[in-house]
């Protein structure tokens, strides 16, 4: 048991060390794609990469080694990493609430409004600098190219994503009379067109259909991030317990510092005393 910790404590960085490889790689990759979508992940999967890497090897030295400032710099870094982990699930936790839709009858397909979705969303949708990297990935992934030969009936019968049920149509409320829309109307109506490279793309529906669909990654994410906090903070209790192997190899009495008072000294002095008296009369 006393070497257990730092064993576990060993392979487990070591796999994660490993894991920091592939992680860095696809950021590289990522950089070289001109696709905006793909750009966009490229600093944070770096920078992820390299966290990792570098955490990974100060505990992976210091378990195996009982180098007791590097696991000291490891138990630092991961109690932050755990704290800004839990920071961020609340976040997105909290800016992912409401939004999902509005049925509407006789379809299978729901659509979306922009004030149903958190202040900071919409701030951050309704940002020309935001909207365009989006806008600029739900043109390049030709969602809308999917449905363009769709029938009349296919729209009552067939299921849409956020994006296409935003993007790629009207809303369904919208009345048009000669390829008019006619007056008092939602302004999303006035703003499709039936050409190819405009159809939806500037109505507040298509922001909705994106924010819908950044809430249901983010809500995914969110409770993937729960469980990762839950095996974070059991290896960092494995990693206490070796530190605290790793500071007592480092002193000539094994289980750390006494910390006696001459009155009441501690039970395992008197036990670690004994055994050092027997290898002198053995030796």
């Amino acid at each position: 048991m006393y070497r257990f910790s730092n064993t576990l404590i060993g392979y487990l960085n070591l796999l994660t060390l490993l894991a920091s490889i592939p992680i860095i790689g696809g950021g590289l990759w990522m950089a070289r794609s001109s696709a905006t979508c793909e750009s966009t992940l490229q600093t944070p999967l770096l920078v992820l990469g390299f966290v990792v890497l570098l955490v990974s090897l100060a505990g992976f030295i210091g378990a195996c080694f009982n180098v007791a400032w590097a696991l000291w710099l490891y138990l630092v870094v991961m109690l932050f990493l755990i704290g800004g982990l839990l920071c961020l699930t609340a976040f997105g936790f909290a800016v992912t609430g409401g939004g999902g839709g509005e049925v509407v009858p006789g379809r299978v397909y729901r659509e979306y409004k922009l004030e149903d979705y958190s202040s900071w969303l919409r701030k951050r949708i309704t940002e020309d600098q935001y909207w365009r990297t989006a806008l600029a990935c739900v043109v390049g992934s030709k969602a809308c190219a999917k449905i363009a030969s769709w029938t009349p009936l296919d729209y009552l019968q067939r299921d849409l994503t956020p994006i296409q049920s935003g993007c790629c149509k009207p809303p369904t409320s919208c009345t048009y009379t000669a390829g008019m829309a006619m007056a008092t109307q939602d302004q999303d109506c006035y703003r499709w067109n039936n050409a190819a490279n405009v159809l939806c793309y500037g109505c507040d529906s298509c922001k909705a259909g994106v924010l819908e669909q950044v809430r249901r990654d983010w809500h995914k994410l969110s409770v993937l991030n729960v469980v990762v906090l839950i095996i974070l903070i059991a290896i960092y209790s494995v990693g206490c317990c070796a530190f605290r192997n790793a500071r007592r190899s480092e002193s000539e009495y094994q289980y750390g510092e006494n910390r006696m008072s001459k009155v009441h000294p501690r039970w395992d002095y008197y036990w670690w005393r004994w055994l050092r008296d027997r290898r002198e009369q053995l030796y």
